[in-house]
């Protein structure tokens, strides 16, 4: 790799740390801000929730705005956003402002992030460097999950909330500094334009989801609304698009892409296995008094640690065993980690759970640079926003529905062991036919290739 290639993912890597770390940190926090601004618990839950449903909404909107007006233009963009929203968050005089600063972080990520993975896209063209450069792309994930709650606690005991808003400036500041001299500018509208009806449907379909997993354990029947309102858009997304043919904001041919089609697959399940885990551990080791939070924090760092280690060596992995073995493989292992905690849902020792975080870091760190490969390569460069923006769609849903529907069947078991044996159950079967689906559409791919006798080409599968 290149020293220019080297300084544009070094840039895109500081905006994914940027977002992430943000992400994890915030968590930390909401006991000190509604202390402070004396916030009844409804405000503090949309100071958490107010990002992720504006960032749910807003994906497909920063994915096409990447493709259509220019990659490193819409980065830019989106980190200029999210590091005056951290500002914003850290001079907040009332817990309204703060919400308000969450939300415009959200609409900063929901940029910068699909644009930086379509960047990936287009700079490196030679398949084993860009599926390097992912794994380095991913790893920056599992970092700021490692890093991040103990950075985060440090910082709000010696220097208050506030300050974990501004500790990612630098690094959103240092990113729009090195980004126009290291990052070549593309776009490729191919007569697309900004298809309103679409774009309105997709976000209604993406806040609803979003925001039934928010409602579903305080305000059910809000959250079934939702879920259903989502659904109904949804359907009717599709059959804007279908109408819209190529210049839909979401071509439905991209579909046609088994390898597509098997890394929005694995990348869902992934998430909903990986989410329903960090929800439900912690929540069981403190319910128990098992862990306090502080020891709950530390007892996750297995996963993050596995997945930071070896995410780097993904893209060397897939060159060896090939795509479908590392994305189906790394998916199933995830669901061998589920099960091991589910295994040792009875045992007063948290061995069985550590051990099936490590498998659960070690599945990730496998499997989700090859997925984003995946994903981004089985389209032209032209549509790599729009993919890019779907593989982050499907990761928000798979995160989504994982904990709202795994968090559900742990509620109905009655919580405790049996509710954590049931739902990790539940949750390590779907991993593993989320793997067998992933597994069947590559083997697929590969064996039209071969019919064709271009089976060589296809990225050592």
């Amino acid at each position: 790799m290149t020293f220019g290639k080297r300084l544009t993912l070094l840039t895109l890597c500081f905006a994914v740390l940027v977002a992430q770390v943000d992400m994890a940190v915030v968590n930390l926090a909401t006991r000190p801000i509604g202390a402070y601004f004396q916030a009844e618990v409804g405000a503090l839950q949309w100071m958490l929730d107010a990002y992720n449903l504006v960032y749910a909404v807003l994906l497909l909107t920063g994915g096409l705005l990447a493709d259509l007006y220019g990659r490193r233009r819409i980065f830019m963009i989106g980190v200029a956003i999210f590091t005056a929203a951290s500002l914003l968050c850290a001079a907040a005089p009332s817990i309204g402002v703060l919400i308000a600063g969450r939300a415009l972080a959200g609409l900063g990520a929901a940029l910068s992030v699909p644009a930086s993975l379509a960047i990936i896209r287009v700079v490196w063209r030679d398949e084993a460097e860009r599926g390097h450069a992912l794994g380095i792309w991913a790893g920056c994930n599992g970092l700021a999950m490692a890093i991040g709650p103990t950075v985060g606690g440090l910082l709000i005991g010696n220097f208050g909330w506030r300050s974990i808003f501004l500790v990612v400036v630098p690094f959103g500041l240092a990113a729009l500094a090195l980004a126009r001299p290291s990052i070549p500018e593309s776009s490729d509208p191919q007569g697309r334009s900004f298809d309103t009806p679409a774009q309105a449907l997709g976000a209604l379909a993406l806040g609803g989801l979003a925001l039934a997993a928010i409602e579903s354990h305080g305000a059910p029947i809000v959250g079934a609304t939702a879920f259903v309102a989502a659904v109904i858009a949804l359907a009717l997304f599709l059959r804007v698009e279908a109408r819209s043919g190529p210049g839909a904001l979401v071509p439905l041919d991209i579909f046609r892409a088994s390898a597509f089609r098997a890394a929005i697959v694995g990348t869902t399940g992934m998430t909903f296995g990986m989410y329903g885990v960090l929800f439900l551990l912690p929540l069981t080791w403190q319910s128990a008094g098992t862990l306090s939070a502080i020891h709950a924090g530390l007892a996750l760092m297995p996963m993050a640690l596995v997945f930071v280690v070896l995410s780097p060596f993904s893209g060397w992995l897939r060159e060896r065993l090939g795509s479908r073995t590392v994305t189906a493989g790394g998916v199933a292992v995830i669901g061998l980690g589920l099960l091991t905690v589910a295994l040792g849902a009875d045992h007063a020792s948290i061995v069985f759970d550590e051990v099936g975080l490590v498998l659960t870091g070690l599945g990730m760190g496998i499997a989700t640079g090859p997925l984003m490969a995946a994903a981004v390569g089985a389209v032209e460069p032209a549509r790599s926003g729009t993919a890019s923006a779907l593989i982050n769609v499907a990761r928000m849903a798979g995160a989504t529905i994982g904990v709202a529907v795994l968090g559900a069947v742990y509620a109905l078991a009655g919580g405790g062991a049996d509710g954590l044996r049931l739902a990790m159950l539940l949750g390590g079967g779907v991993q593993i036919a989320c793997a067998a689906s992933a597994w069947l559409s590559m083997r697929g791919r590969r064996d039209r290739l071969r019919s064709s006798g271009k089976v060589a080409s296809y990225e050592s599968t």
